[in-house]
């Protein structure tokens, strides 16, 4: 187990959440690591450690839970995705930037050690060159989603060099995982894929065929968010959001590698809304700045991600 910390997770029901909040705990010791959510999570994490409701926006609250537990270290991940900040885009800007300023705000005025909070390739917008995105490029986002997380990128830098906070974040690519239900992004379609595959071996994916987007696995991404965080202080050369890769591919990419494990799955393509979003985001990411200050390495590729993918929503 490693040193004694004290761990707040905001937003620990949601996707990533859910499988952070296990291996955080796994790591650190169940008490040491608080989740804190709107709405009650799954059985695992709430029965798994403490547990507080919390919104995130109620700074009273916030102020209470973090006075309470004193954590060394805060996760945020509570926020609103590309899909569904769209339909309400003062919620989502309110959601994405506020509350991760309340948090600024508290770190400014309290000892918290740490801060991690997610950012997204969504940052990144038509004008950007997309093969091999570099760390330091063009950001001209073209969501709700997309701006807000530019704009609290430019508050986590801000917020370290005016206060000193620790804050460190992650421009996370698509995430798949087997362990929560897709949520309203425009690169979801890569987890309903496998639910719908294994139920009825058929799929309408909302994007074209060849849209190929960056993509991760959770296994990796949990990984990597937890090396980011455990990094010696001064390896840590960017304080906006670290661009960070494993794999890209597109549906139909996706969709023949599903097919090696269930025979007669079928997809078609109708694509939405959705499908400007993808557009606008790049098809690869240059994360060396990840590799070279952090030792960041993926393990998961498009064939390893799938087999796993299966063996463990069919074992669940």
């Amino acid at each position: 187990m490693k040193k004694k910390e004290t761990i707040l997770v905001i937003g620990a029901g949601g996707q990533i959440g859910t499988e952070l909040i296990v291996e955080l705990r796994r790591i650190y010791g169940s008490s040491s690591v608080i989740a804190a959510d709107i709405k009650t999570p799954g059985y695992e994490v709430f029965e798994g450690g403490p547990y507080e409701i919390l919104d995130v926006l109620d700074h009273r609250r916030l102020y209470e839970i973090i006075k309470k537990h004193k954590p060394s270290q805060i996760y945020l991940l509570a926020a609103l995705l590309s899909s569904t900040a769209e339909q309400n885009p003062a919620f989502g800007w309110k959601l994405n930037v506020n509350g991760l300023f309340n948090i600024l705000e508290i770190a400014s005025k309290r000892k918290i050690q740490k801060i991690f909070w997610p950012s997204s390739i969504a940052v990144f917008g038509p004008n950007t060159p997309k093969v091999n995105t570099p760390q330091f490029t063009i950001t001209e986002p073209s969501t709700v989603y997309g701006i807000s997380k530019l704009a609290g990128e430019r508050w986590c830098e801000y917020y370290y060099r005016k206060h000193n906070i620790d804050i460190r974040s992650l421009r996370y690519p698509g995430l798949i995982g087997h362990k929560s239900q897709p949520g309203g992004g425009t690169t979801d379609y890569a987890v309903h894929i496998f639910h719908e595959a294994l139920i009825k071996k058929s799929y309408r994916c909302f994007l074209n065929k060849n849209s190929a987007l960056p993509m991760m696995y959770m296994p990796d991404a949990i990984r990597g968010t937890i090396e980011l965080m455990e990094a010696q202080s001064e390896r840590i050369s960017v304080r906006s959001s670290y661009n960070i890769a494993a794999m890209s591919f597109s549906p139909k990419d996706l969709a023949n590698e599903i097919e090696t494990h269930i025979t007669g799955f079928k997809i078609s393509y109708k694509p939405d809304h959705r499908q400007k979003y993808a557009d606008s985001w790049p098809v690869s990411i240059d994360d060396s700045f990840s590799k070279n200050d952090w030792g960041w390495k993926p393990k998961f590729n498009l064939k390893k991600m799938t087999s796993d993918m299966i063996h463990n929503m069919k074992k669940n």
